[in-house]
């Protein structure tokens, strides 16, 4: 197994694991965007690195290395819009009960 396919199997079972938990953290949220930004940051400024990094963890390119963490997050910011999506509608679900509950009129 190539050192890509342990990071990328990796990175997708941190994000089922974080579905999972639902972790409401606005600090775990800060603290991963702070991670990927240093990261977009390091390979600006220092872009043949990327090229060690991909050559070590069996990738042709530093170019396809970083396409393909950006799929990884791109599905972790997927996996974050479908949890808050789901929160929002039991929400919006609980709201319509209690609405309907509270105008609802006795038989006659």
């Amino acid at each position: 197994m190539n050192g890509i396919q342990v990071l990328l199997i990796g990175g997708v079972l941190a994000i089922f694991v974080y579905y999972i938990s639902r972790f409401r953290s606005a600090f775990i949220d800060l603290l991963l965007l702070f991670v990927f930004a240093g990261l977009a940051i390091f390979f600006i400024l220092f872009p043949d690195y990327s090229n060690v990094i991909a050559n070590k963890l069996g990738v042709g390119r530093g170019a396809d290395l970083l396409f393909y963490l950006c799929i990884l997050l791109f599905l972790f910011i997927l996996i974050k819009l479908f949890a808050r999506i789901r929160r929002l509608e039991k929400k919006l679900t609980e709201l319509a009960r209690k609405q309907a509950k509270d105008e609802a009129k006795l038989p006659e």
